[in-house]
C-alpha cells in the first residue's frame, strides 16, 4: 500500500505529567453543571431549586437524538437553576449543587444487563457519554450506524498529541482494564474487521500497558505512531491506521471507519461493570504558571479554581487560562468556569509565555502549505477570504479544513492563518446557503 506523509508541526511535548498518576480532589462545596456539554441538543432540567439529589441521579434528561443525558456529580441540595451563562451573557441553562458533604450515591443505579445492540446503544446513551477528544458528540448517536455491515474499522484515539495533555494517557495506563472491556464491547456489537489503538511513541507506558492486555487478540492491533502533532485528528488516523482517505464532505463511516476517543470507551465501559454514570472527569492541571502539574480527577462542575489550588496555586500571576491544549483549546474567562464532560486539561500561562507575536507581511514562504496535514493552501485562502472571492475559496477546499492550527503555528510571519480558514468556512458556507435559496426560489417563479 502506498502512502503519501502526512504532513504536521513538530511542537515542544511538554508533556510534564505523564508519569503522574491521578489524583483525587477533595469535594467541592458547590459544582455548577450545565446542560450543554455537548454537540446537538442541551439536555432538559428534571429537577428544581431546592431539590436533593444524590451521585449519579439524573438532573437532565436527552431532549432528543443527538443530546445526552447528565447527572449529579455531588449529592447535596439544587440551589440554583440559572438561564444565562455567567460569562458569556448568552441562553445557557446550568443547575447548581450545594455539597452535602455526603457523597451519597443515588439508590436508583443499578449494573444494566444487556444482550443486543439496541440495549448496548440504550446504555451507551443512559451514562451519558460525548465524545471526550473535545468533539464532544453524543456516542450514542455516534454509534447509531446505519450500514453497520459496512463497517470494517474500529479507530481508538490514543494518540494525544496536544503538548501538555497527559490525562488520555493516564485513562490508558490506570484504566488498562476499561480501555480493554469497552473495546470488546465494541468488537462484540459491531463486529469490525480489525480495531487499531492508536498511541503516538512518546509514550511507551501506555503502549506496554496496551499491548500486553490485547496480547491474545489477533483482531486487535496497537499502531505505534510517529510524534508529530496533529496525528490525533481523525482523518489523519484513519489514514495512518487503514490507508483510507475521507473524501471532502464525506463521514467516516462513509469509508467503513469509526474512531472513539480512549476515555470515552471507558465511560461506558464503567457504567456496565459499575453502574455508574458519567460523573467525574480526569483532568491535566499544567501551564508555565502553575507551582504544581497534575493530572485529577474531579466532579464534573468544579470550578477550574479549585484544581489549580489543589496543584498548589500558581508560582506567578496567570495571564491565560486555556481549556484544553495549547494548539485547539480555548480561553477561559474565568476562574469559575466548571469541568464539564469534554474538559482534558486546564493550563494557565504567565504573560511572557501568552505575548502576541507582531503580525508582519507574507512572505510566500509556503510554509502553511508544506505542513498542512489536509495539504490545503492557507496562504492562497487568506487573499480569496480578503477579497471575499467565495467561489475561489470553494475551489480551495476551506471545506477540509480541520482547524488544527499547523499553518498558523509555522508561519514566520506570524499571520492568524487558522482564523481565517474558520472566517473562509463560515463565509462560504453562508455563500451556499444563499445561492441554494435563491435557486428554489427561481425555481418556484
Amino acid at each position: 500500500m502506498i502512502r503519501r506523509k502526512i504532513k504536521g508541526v513538530h511542537p515542544p511535548h511538554n508533556k510534564n505529567t505523564d508519569k503522574s498518576q491521578v489524583r483525587i480532589l477533595p469535594d467541592p462545596p458547590e459544582v455548577t453543571i450545565p446542560m450543554s456539554m455537548h454537540s446537538g441538543i442541551p439536555a432538559r432540567p428534571v429537577v428544581k431549586e431546592g431539590d436533593e439529589v444524590k451521585i449519579g441521579q439524573m438532573i437532565g434528561e436527552s431532549a432528543g437524538f443527538v443530546s445526552a443525558p447528565i447527572h449529579a456529580s455531588i449529592s447535596g441540595k439544587v440551589t440554583r437553576i440559572n438561564d444565562r451563562d455567567p460569562a458569556t451573557g448568552r441562553k445557557a441553562t446550568s443547575i447548581t449543587i450545594t455539597s452535602d458533604g455526603k457523597q451519597e450515591l443515588y439508590e436508583g443505579l443499578k449494573i444494566p444487563q444487556i444482550s443486543n445492540l439496541q440495549e448496548f446503544l440504550d446504555t451507551v446513551r443512559d451514562c451519558g457519554a460525548a465524545g471526550l477528544g473535545g468533539a464532544g458528540f453524543p456516542t450514542a448517536a455516534k454509534l447509531t450506524i446505519k450500514d453497520i455491515d459496512k463497517l470494517d474499522y474500529i479507530i481508538i484515539n490514543g494518540a494525544e498529541c496536544e503538548p501538555y495533555v497527559t490525562s488520555d494517557t493516564r485513562t490508558m495506563v490506570g484504566g488498562a482494564e476499561f480501555v480493554h472491556y469497552g473495546v470488546k464491547l465494541l468488537q462484540e456489537y459491531f463486529k469490525p474487521k480489525k480495531v487499531y489503538i492508536c498511541i503516538e511513541d512518546n509514550k511507551q507506558e501506555a503502549i506496554s500497558k496496551t499491548k500486553e492486555s490485547f496480547k491474545d487478540d489477533q483482531d486487535v492491533e496497537v499502531v505505534v505512531l510517529p510524534t508529530m502533532y496533529p496525528q490525533g485528528e481523525r482523518k489523519v488516523l484513519v489514514y495512518n491506521a487503514t490507508g483510507r482517505i475521507v473524501p471532502e464532505g464525506a463521514r467516516l463511516t462513509d469509508v467503513g471507519c469509526l474512531v472513539m476517543n480512549c476515555t470515552t470507551i471507558t465511560v461506558f465501559a464503567r457504567y456496565l461493570k459499575l453502574g455508574i454514570p458519567l460523573v467525574q472527569k480526569v483532568v491535566t492541571i499544567d501551564g508555565t504558571a502553575v507551582k504544581t502539574p497534575r493530572n485529577v480527577l474531579a466532579p464534573i462542575g468544579t470550578p477550574v479554581r479549585a484544581l489549580f489550588e489543589f496543584c498548589g496555586g500558581f508560582t506567578k500571576p496567570p495571564k491565560k487560562i486555556i481549556a484544553g491544549g495549547p494548539m485547539m483549546g480555548f480561553a477561559l474567562p474565568s476562574l469559575d468556569m466548571p469541568v464539564v464532560k469534554t474538559t482534558n486539561a486546564v493550563l494557565a500561562f504567565s504573560e511572557e509565555d501568552v505575548k502576541v507575536p507582531k503580525m508582519t507581511a507574507c512572505i510566500k514562504c509556503g510554509r502553511c502549505i508544506n505542513h498542512c496535514p489536509m495539504s490545503l493552501m492557507p496562504v492562497n485562502a487568506e487573499t480569496a477570504y480578503k477579497l471575499k472571492k467565495t467561489e475561489q475559496l470553494d475551489k480551495l477546499k476551506v471545506g477540509m479544513c480541520v482547524e488544527c492550527g499547523c499553518c498558523a503555528y509555522i508561519c514566520p510571519a506570524k499571520r492568524p492563518l487558522v482564523q481565517v480558514m474558520q472566517l473562509s468556512k463560515d463565509l462560504l458556507w453562508n455563500y451556499k446557503q444563499e445561492k441554494k435559496a435563491q435557486e428554489g426560489h427561481n425555481g418556484k417563479t
